[in-house]
């Protein structure tokens, strides 16, 4: 199942993963995270395909190729599953709306790259 989920008119780009694999993929996106505070994110899948899952529905397995991306909304647990040779990238957006309510526990590993 691919994903219909856009990324909202209002949002701007402010940085990327460098392109990872099956073999370099940072550990921490695939295990329970959620994108850096506030921000929205987009999985782009240049080979392979990618599955990803919102943690809150478990059971839900979307997935990513070339042709179909994934929009992960703020302050949403989810990870990524990988089950084959793959190269993909993580971009994060922001959008004017401000976003008040943060979980500070959270793994947010995309931080790094805003």
């Amino acid at each position: 199942m691919f994903s219909k989920l856009k990324l909202p008119k209002n949002s701007s780009k402010i940085g990327e993963t460098p392109i990872m694999n099956e073999k370099n993929v940072f550990p921490e996106i695939l295990n329970k995270h959620m994108t850096p505070k506030g921000k929205w994110a987009q999985i782009v899948v240049i080979k392979g395909i990618l599955k990803y899952v919102h943690d809150n529905e478990p059971k839900k397995i979307l997935q990513a190729d070339k042709d179909h991306t994934i929009v992960i909304e703020p302050e949403k647990y989810h990870h990524v599953i990988l089950d084959g040779i793959v190269e993909f990238k993580i971009e994060f957006y922001k959008i004017s709306e401000n976003i008040e309510k943060f979980d500070d526990k959270a793994s947010r590993p995309g931080e790094n790259f805003l």
